[in-house]
């Protein structure tokens, strides 16, 4: 028990990171948030700072995820049924720290590449899975949001079937972070219905309202 509040603490440091943030302040001398729909994650950043930028972005916030799990890993190894019980918690610290991050008062993104990073740690074969069908959804639609949200409602769902040796604190911390992202992407969600939500690749401003959605939330992030 001594190595839950280090690790977990590593974790959410790890996973507050807002690297679209720093990316583009560093590359492009701008401030993401005051682009596009503000958001910090790879969609923005691609939109404000360039495609290269994008998937840097997607890559450094899943590889953040990634390490934090690992990292725990290495002090409580898998068991018979899976993941041990302090990895799973801090892939659940290491979204929260991407949602909720201290360097930004607390005022982040909506998870969806560290949860990608987390997942694949966990359980790759339901990740890759997830990971096809975000692929899928985009490819045919161009909404990125639908995809995001299509992809971690499926988490729990592919866990079920690919994963023989299940724990109950596994599927907890699966639906958990899932839950998480979906709650994030609220306005998207309100978009869709209405229809209005934008592509990806187009020029019109995506989240002209998702800057400030709610008086507790003034900048919601990817």
């Amino acid at each position: 028990m001594t190595l839950w509040l280090p690790t977990l603490t590593m974790a959410y440091l790890l996973g507050s990171i807002p690297f679209g943030y720093l990316l583009v302040l560093v590359f492009r001398h701008q401030d993401v948030r005051a682009t596009g729909s503000g958001n910090i994650g790879a969609t923005n950043v691609a939109r404000s700072g360039g495609k290269a930028l994008g998937l840097l972005t997607l890559l450094l916030d899943a590889l953040k995820g990634y390490v934090a799990v690992l990292i725990a890993m290495h002090f409580a190894p898998n068991t018979l049924h899976g993941p041990a019980p302090l990895a799973i918690a801090a892939a659940v610290a290491a979204v929260l720290g991407h949602v909720f991050p201290v360097w930004l008062s607390f005022r982040g993104g909506k998870g969806i590449a560290t949860a990608l990073g987390v997942f694949v740690a966990l359980v790759p074969w339901v990740a890759l899975s997830a990971l096809g069908l975000f692929i899928l959804v985009v490819a045919t639609t161009r909404l990125v949001s639908l995809g995001s949200i299509l992809a971690a409602i499926s988490i729990p769902l592919f866990a079920l079937l690919l994963v023989p040796r299940r724990s109950s604190a596994l599927l907890a911390g699966l639906t958990c972070i899932s839950l998480l992202s979906i709650i994030k992407h609220r306005a998207n969600i309100v978009r869709l219905l209405h229809g209005t939500e934008s592509r990806f690749g187009s020029n019109k401003n995506p989240d002209p309202t998702d800057k400030n959605p709610d008086p507790t939330d003034k900048k919601v992030n990817a």
